[in-house]
Formats: structure tokens, sequence, C-alpha cells
């Protein structure tokens, strides 16, 4: 049984979306050795899962993206979560259609059945890890359900103040195990999580 990676990038304060529209935030303290971390968790999976929003959001420009991290995010098969029966990949705009990395976001599969049928069907398959990477809502659903096995968190150097949390409504205490820990040049930290059991 391969195990579900929850992958967030956090502000110091513990948001992982801030109040304005904008992102870019969450590109401060960024260094080569941080992106080699990010590469390094991304590269590792077997299949990349995503709410419907964020794949929406994202899979019209990993395609033509340029960047090392951009080869797996293409590469690598992609499982679309979402309460949207009727959904379709194909019906999102993709630049480059015709290409490999197209194909691989045109052709993503819909988990749109319960959260945690889906994910722990997902989850006895075969290969390595799968790989949560976002939106806020799906990845406080999958902390909420207990699905998650380990928390890879990028913590950026900035405070937000507000904001969106992750661990938002949790129902009781998540106790959790710190298994690593990396400071990058750029100020972030790269830290995995294990929730005790």
């Amino acid at each position: 049984m391969r195990e579900l990676v929850l992958k967030m990038s956090m502000s110091l304060d513990g948001f992982v979306a801030a109040p304005r529209a904008e992102s870019d935030w969450m590109f401060r303290g960024g260094s080569p050795d941080s992106m080699a971390w990010v590469l390094d968790v991304v590269a590792g999976a077997g299949v990349h899962a995503f709410g419907r929003k964020t794949f929406e959001s994202i899979s019209g420009f990993w395609p033509t993206a340029p960047g090392p991290i951009a080869e797996p995010m293409n590469r690598i098969p992609k499982v679309v979560f979402t309460t949207q029966r009727d959904f379709d990949p194909r019906s999102v705009p993709v630049p480059d259609s015709d290409s490999p990395a197209a194909a691989t976001w045109m052709g993503a599969r819909v988990a749109a059945g319960p959260l945690e049928a889906e994910a722990t069907a997902l989850k006895q398959e075969s290969g390595g890890y799968v790989l949560a990477q976002g939106g806020t809502e799906f990845g406080r659903s999958l902390v909420r359900a207990g699905l998650v096995d380990e928390y890879r968190l990028a913590v950026l150097p900035v405070a937000l103040g507000s904001g969106d949390g992750v661990f938002t409504d949790l129902t009781d205490e998540l106790d959790l195990e710190l298994i690593s820990s990396q400071a990058f040049a750029g100020g972030a930290l790269g830290l995995v999580y294990r929730p005790k059991r």
C-alpha cells in the first residue's frame, strides 16, 4: 500500500493561501537548494493528486513551463478529486494540446466519489506515493479525514497575518512527529512530519 503525501507551501504563521488573489509570496525565500528539495518531492511521486480548482488553474501552465520541475509535473499521471461527477479534464484549456506533456493533463483520472473511498483506493494501488499538492480545501479535507501519511511543508520566510490554513477546522488536535528539517539558503524551511499513530 502506498502512502499519501501532502505537500504545501505555507507562511511562517501557517497560512497556505493569502487574503489577496496574488500568490507571489509563495516564491519568497526561493533558492537553488529549496528548488532541489521541491523537485525531489515532486519527482518521487507515483501520481499527482489535485482538487479540481487547483487542477484547472495550473494545467494551463505546466505543459509549456520551463525549468526542471516541469518534467515530473508533466510526466507523472494525475488524479483530479472533485464533487462534480461530470467533470472532464479534456474541457480545461491546455497549451500545445498535441504534446505528450499536455496529454497527461488532459488524460487525468477523475475521482468523483466519496473522498475517503477514492483516496483509499488510490493508496491501495502500486507505485510511488500519492502526492497531493492542492488546493487548500482539498488539502484540508484530506487532513480532516486522517488520510495524510506524511506532510512535506515548505515554510516560507513571510508572515501573512491572515488567510486560509490547511489545518483550519480540525475536529481534534493533530499530533505530528518531525521526521526531518532542512534550512535553505533563501530563508525557507523544508519540514517533513508524520502523524503520530
